[in-house]
């Protein structure tokens, strides 16, 4: 067992505060002002204020992260369960949605063999998702509430992560050859065939385009040329080695994601772009073989990693510590240059560093036990983010880890959304079980704590295993599915525990 306290154990408001506020100024030199009792939008809450820019309004401080749910069909149409989350996000409350979903802009570049991906005959499964979440945010909150209501979808290619056929072969594409993560792929050293020119690469902004004018044709507010994770998009931002025009420079290492902004932004003018971004990243992590026994994951270690390292928003001579120099000069070079305001922060990939990405009590099957209390993750990304935005503030910014603060979520969103170190704050795996949590909270009412996620990681483990990403344990859709079945099969052959 770690020694990591639940955010359960904390019997008071005020001594959940004492736990977080101590943390981050030991780790961050972080001052966060705690707030002890969440208001509702009469009672004035800064989570229920507009953002207003020259370019596009935004009702409220809440926003609906895009997620990957591995149910779509083999030729990249949304099903039924599909349907489901996206009207969910339209009941959520939250003003604006992030995508709603992570669609491939080409099959091949598809993370799994089920994930939604652009093509002219899917236009109307697009359209069909659009009006499901706009209908259901104007049938729960008045027919007026769609027009401050901001909808985008996010474009990606999963590059070293792509396995568009089957969920056991792997059909990676990379920017550059990395010194630990091709081996996790099956690229073996020296094989150039997952090596993507750049002829490759300027002919796949193409494909951008072509899913951009989907988007603009459908009526989405805007797309999110995906820059995250360890996808294609952020992957380019770490090609330090790569020769020839996207790589080496820092200039050299943006030019990817300018151009695929550049030539969006020329053939849809009316639409508006944003960018999901890594703004750091951490070597991958591996359980602690040492305290790894009687079926139980160890703690994560860092895997043995040669210097210089090849990262995004780190240093590359000690890449355990963050360097934002880059990420802040990126950011402010997509809002001068390219009139991108709306950006989403978030931090290092899911397939190697979740902790980093997504902190979590529980591990996903292939993870590991924490390595730190989760809640200095999740404030690790509040102070990078809060540090952008003060270098930054012209932009509109979405924070990123804030689930795992579950009950106390509001508290901290108020208080971060209060003091201008986010403009909103997003929700991922917490939808997946409790999507109207923003309503909820706007509307002053008490939490449903039995729908809060305990970040349990079911959402992680299924897909790990080609099973439907959503939430088996508190969303009884999911939970009495054949699904949940094989899920059980599959953690008790795993036997992890913390």
């Amino acid at each position: 067992m770690h020694r990591y306290p639940k955010i359960g154990q904390f019997a008071s408001v005020q001594a959940f505060w004492e736990h977080v506020i101590r943390l981050a100024r030991e780790n961050f030199a972080m001052n966060l002002r705690p707030e002890l009792t969440v208001k509702s939008a009469a009672d004035g809450s800064p989570l229920a204020d507009p953002i207003e820019t020259p370019e596009f309004r935004i009702g409220n401080r809440w926003c609906i992260h895009p997620m990957e749910g591995w149910d779509g069909t083999a030729d990249g149409l949304p099903t039924e369960r599909t349907i489901r989350r996206w009207e969910h996000f339209g009941l959520s409350g939250a003003k604006l949605i992030w995508g709603g979903e992570a669609v491939a802009v080409r099959r091949d570049g598809r993370a799994n063999p089920r994930q939604l991906y652009y093509r002219p005959e899917n236009l109307e499964g697009f359209r069909a998702l659009l009006k499901i979440l706009r209908d259901a945010h104007a049938n729960r909150f008045g027919k007026n509430s769609r027009e401050d209501l901001l909808v985008g979808i996010q474009l990606t290619h999963s590059g070293r992560y792509s396995k568009p056929n089957r969920d056991d072969l792997p059909e990676p594409r990379i920017i550059y050859h990395h010194p630990i993560l091709d081996a996790r792929v099956g690229i073996t050293p020296g094989a150039e065939r997952a090596l993507m020119s750049d002829e490759e690469l300027s002919a796949l902004i193409d494909d951008y385009v072509s899913a951009a004018k989907m988007a603009e044709e459908l009526g989405f507010d805007f797309v999110d040329i995906k820059a995250c994770h360890g996808y294609l998009g952020h992957e380019t931002l770490s090609a330090f080695d790569r020769p020839g025009r996207f790589g080496g420079t820092f200039e050299n290492r943006i030019r990817w994601l300018c151009q695929v902004i550049e030539a969006v932004r020329s053939t849809c003018p009316k639409l508006l772009v944003g960018v999901r971004l890594s703004v750091f990243d951490f070597p991958p992590f591996r359980p602690d073989p040492a305290r790894s026994k009687n079926g139980q994951l160890g703690p994560g270690i860092p895997c043995e990693f040669p210097v210089p390292y090849p990262a995004f928003g780190c240093k590359r001579e000690a890449p355990l510590e963050l360097d934002l120099t880059e990420p802040i000069h990126l950011v402010r070079w997509l809002y001068e240059k390219y009139r991108v305001r709306l950006f989403n922060f978030t931090a290092g990939s899911p397939y190697y560093n979740p902790h980093i990405q997504r902190p979590a009590y529980y591990p996903p099957s292939d993870g590991y036990a924490p390595p730190e209390d989760p809640v200095v993750g999740c404030l690790r990304q509040i102070d990078a983010v809060r540090q952008i935005k003060l270098a930054v503030p012209e932009i509109v910014c979405v924070g990123s880890a804030y689930t795992y603060f579950q009950d106390f979520l509001p508290h901290v969103a108020q208080a971060t959304v209060g003091a201008g170190w986010v403009d909103a704050v997003g929700l991922g795996r917490m939808v997946l079980s409790y999507w109207d949590m923003p309503a909820d909270v706007l509307t002053g009412r008490p939490l449903n704590k039995k729908r809060i996620c305990r970040t349990f990681s079911d959402c992680t483990t299924a897909p790990r295993h080609g099973l439907p990403s959503g939430c088996y344990p508190l969303d009884d859709f999911y939970k009495s599915s054949p699904e949940a079945v094989r899920l059980k099969q599959i953690k008790a052959a795993r036997r992890f525990s913390v």
